[in-house]
């Protein structure tokens, strides 16, 4: 390499550093606040047919048109989700797994294996998305771990995330690593890393137990301090080390 092209991709380099810095600085200086954070706010959202907070909005503009140009239409199937949105979801899991017999704890440890107790939720933040490709025939459970791996109808489109989404700020969440724990993996949920990584930051200075037991929620009585204990080191803590 010659002295020329040496110093130009020196400042290219040192230019992008300053502005990833004044990035992260933005976000740090404009933090959620509490009600944000459990899904009680009023957040400025984006997007026809999904929501995002504006930057992780623009970034996936960019990531669907980058995507297209591979045949795969990124198609999103969920996104923000305030509180009351995700206590709808708790309570009909609890109620469908109580009604076939299962137990107030036991049917908890069902939901976690997918959904989060309300007020605890990525999806409250406006920065994560259940994504799947809207090119091909969609299965009867798009939502499903067998979709996105070898044959499956969302392999390709799993296979490209992987290697362009960081490119923009993505992150898959809920990994297939084989020491993690908590919520099982889901190829399909990615979070716009320049915003929930400082959210994250933020929540975790609250108390996770005020958080879940102030709600009086359906079967909250069964949340006792060791099940809070593990659920904040497994199923909030235990996740892509990027987003962390």
């Amino acid at each position: 390499m010659n002295r020329r092209s040496f110093l130009k991709k020196s400042a290219l380099a040192g230019a992008g550093l300053t502005v990833c810095q004044q990035f992260y600085a933005q976000d740090l200086a404009e933090p959620l606040s509490y009600d944000e954070l459990i899904g009680k706010g009023e957040p400025k959202l984006y997007g026809d047919g999904f929501k995002l907070r504006k930057q992780a909005y623009d970034a996936f503009v960019k990531l669907s048109a980058e995507a297209l140009k591979s045949d795969i239409n990124i198609q999103v199937v969920s996104s923000y989700r305030n509180f009351s949105h995700q206590n709808r979801i708790w309570e009909r899991k609890y109620k469908q797994y109580t009604n076939r017999g299962l137990s107030g704890i036991d049917s908890i440890i069902k939901i976690i294996d997918y959904s989060t107790i309300p007020g605890t939720s990525r999806h409250h933040w406006g920065t994560d998305l259940d994504l799947i490709d809207g090119n091909v025939k969609q299965p009867k459970n798009v939502l499903n771990p067998a979709h996105f791996e070898n044959s499956g109808c969302f392999s390709s489109f799993k296979t490209w995330m992987d290697v362009n989404a960081s490119d923009f700020g993505f992150y898959l969440v809920y990994t297939n690593t084989e020491q993690r724990k908590g919520f099982k993996y889901e190829p399909w949920h990615y979070s716009y890393q320049p915003l929930s990584k400082s959210y994250l930051s933020a929540y975790r200075k609250f108390n996770l137990k005020d958080i879940v037991t102030s709600e009086k929620l359906m079967g909250s009585d069964h949340f006792s301090e060791a099940f809070i204990t593990t659920y904040y080191n497994e199923n909030i803590l235990d996740i892509n080390p990027a987003l962390l």
